[in-house]
């Protein structure tokens, strides 16, 4: 087994998942993360070992990701409805339509949260990184990372607490 054989077996897993959640469509995320590891594979050669290869691949999955949404014209990168618990068979009608709304207002306000805020939040959230490699991804201490996830947090709870916020 070659090292990048081995490789692709650790953290193949790891980053469909997180490209699942972004992405919420299985199909989607098989396709991204086999294109993730094909550039990767061509590019390990310049891996530097600055931070865990797993969050280099996910950076590189992400940005396969944001060049499909790109290509396909698509806006929000995040599908919070299905990242949210999914409706019981209990539900009503009207139960699902209000949980719907809200995860498109969550969608909406995430899109619009500042840089370097948004993506903090979406590492932290998303792929589950530790607050030290997003840290590492963003060449600042794991203290930086972490105050600045509770600032997107923070950001995005007030909007929807402020239910005239539309953008």
């Amino acid at each position: 087994m070659t090292e990048f054989e081995k490789i692709y077996q650790d953290y193949f897993h790891d980053v469909y998942l997180y490209i699942r959640r972004l992405s919420a469509d299985e199909h989607i995320a098989e396709e991204i993360t086999s294109e993730a590891f094909f550039k990767a594979m061509g590019s390990i050669s310049r891996f530097r070992g600055d931070c865990d290869i797993r969050v280099w691949l996910c950076q590189i999955a992400k940005n396969c990701y944001y060049t499909y949404l790109k290509k396909a014209k698509k806006t929000e990168p995040v599908d919070i409805v299905e990242l949210s618990e999914l409706p019981s068979k209990e539900s009503s009608a009207e139960e699902q339509c209000m949980r719907r709304e809200e995860a498109a207002r969550i969608r909406t306000i995430l899109h619009h949260i500042p840089e370097p805020y948004k993506e903090v939040f979406m590492w932290r959230v998303f792929a589950e990184l530790s607050f030290k490699q997003i840290g590492q991804i963003f060449g600042k201490s794991e203290n930086w990372a972490c105050v600045t996830y509770h600032r997107a947090k923070t950001m995005l709870k007030s909007r929807l607490e402020d239910k005239t916020y539309e953008k």
